[in-house]
């Protein structure tokens, strides 16, 4: 993957997400610059997902743990776990929401 497919990857998930935030039935707000985005929950936690340009990876630090996304046959796949990107999310934003979450798109 060249840089321009990566960024073209990445703002598109960063937007869904955005969107997914705006449109979710509970308490959450999210502030983005510069590829990085933010979403905070009622009980003062956040999710934060950033670009990694250098390494075309995306990184996600939840309340757990942090994780680090690869694209590997289509989807973003943390290079650790295995877990792919929205479910991993989905999972996260659920337990820090104490509701359940689906923010992808």
């Amino acid at each position: 993957m060249n840089d321009l497919e990566y960024d073209d990857l990445t703002d598109s998930v960063l937007l869904a997400v955005e969107q997914a935030v705006e449109n979710a039935d509970a308490d959450l707000d999210y502030e983005s610059h510069g590829g990085l985005l933010s979403i905070s929950f009622a009980d003062g936690s956040k999710i934060i997902i950033n670009k990694q340009s250098p390494l075309h990876q995306l990184w996600v630090a939840t309340k757990f743990n942090g994780h680090h996304f690869e694209w590997k046959n289509g989807q973003w796949i943390d290079n650790r776990s295995g877990s792919e990107f929205w479910q991993l999310l989905n999972d996260a934003a659920t337990k820090q929401a104490g509701v359940p979450l689906n923010l992808a798109p």
